[in-house]
């Protein structure tokens, strides 16, 4: 691409899911549906967490932050999804797409060290039970959760400044539903290796290390439940465990499928499913997977309800 080409730009196109015209109220709907059914699901679990005084122990407490994190994420994609799949102006400016990119960045690899969290929290309290509010102290939780958001927040920083870096673009059409860095780097005059390769180096460096706090975690949990005797109590720590764990594989194979497989030119619309899935389906999916799953989340809407009702 000669040098002639490639200009600084004051603003990005984004080209979205499909240019198909019959399809736009169609998912416009269907996303609609879904960032609704995520905002009232993920602020209904954070405000139910926050009034039920049974659900104040340190599993509740991550999982009101990872309703948090998943209302946050989302809400800074789909809308404006939502409105350049009816409008013909799919433009967003250049500082508003380095910021959608920021903060989604951030949002996602706190999510990642959040469910790591989660699985540790779950083997304190299943391998651990009678010391579990005592080493999981309120002191501990929040500080665990606030070494997640510091780590979403820098790694995401580390990729935004390089981001910033890149000078010159051959086109400002992004063949995306909002502003990703591998679509972005692919726009690129310049040499953008380094990007990729750190890219590469965050993305296997978080997803190795999560994965391997929730193998182990995991790993000694099933060695835990095997050896109880009872057997309720192996259902209701099969039962505790299973939504978190549904959470991460659902979370965890869509971003490995994104970010850890090498790029070809017939891969951008595989891409963007598998981005739909985790940016858009996942947030709304998380809190129905513990509220549906969850004896203690049903039992504390349905006493909300009642005094609601009652009063």
């Amino acid at each position: 691409m000669g040098e002639e080409n490639c200009t600084a730009v004051t603003e990005f196109i984004l080209l979205g899911l499909t240019d198909a015209p019959e399809l736009r109220v169609f998912l416009f709907m269907v996303f609609l549906l879904i960032y609704g059914v995520t905002v009232w699901g993920n602020l209904g679990m954070i405000a139910l967490i926050h009034v039920s005084s049974r659900l104040h122990t340190p599993m509740y407490f991550f999982l009101s932050h990872l309703s948090f994190i998943d209302y946050c994420y989302s809400t800074i994609i789909v809308p404006k999804m939502l409105a350049n799949i009816l409008n013909a102006d799919k433009a967003i400016s250049f500082v508003g797409c380095m910021v959608q990119f920021y903060l989604f960045c951030a949002y996602a690899i706190t999510e990642v060290f959040l469910l790591a969290v989660m699985a540790y929290d779950r083997f304190v309290a299943i391998c651990n039970p009678l010391l579990y509010m005592v080493s999981m102290s309120q002191n501990l939780c929040v500080e665990l959760v606030s070494c997640c958001y510091l780590g979403g927040t820098v790694c995401s920083l580390i990729h935004l400044c390089l981001a910033l870096e890149i000078p010159a673009y051959r086109s400002n059409v992004i063949d995306h539903f909002f502003c990703d860095l591998p679509p972005l780097l692919s726009l690129a005059c310049s040499d953008v290796s380094m990007n990729e390769l750190l890219l590469y180096i965050v993305t296997f460096f978080n997803e190795i290390t999560t994965i391997m706090i929730i193998v182990t975690s995991y790993l000694f949990i099933l060695i835990t439940i095997l050896r109880m005797r009872s057997a309720e109590g192996r259902r209701k720590a099969f039962s505790t465990c299973a939504s978190h764990f549904t959470a991460i594989v659902v979370f965890h194979g869509t971003i490995l499928f994104t970010y850890c497989r090498p790029s070809s030119g017939n891969s951008t619309n595989t891409d963007k499913v598998a981005t739909v899935f985790y940016t858009v389906v996942i947030p709304m999916l998380n809190p129905l997977i513990y509220s549906l799953r969850n004896k203690d989340v049903k039992e504390a809407l349905r006493k909300v309800v009642r005094s609601k009702i009652s009063s």
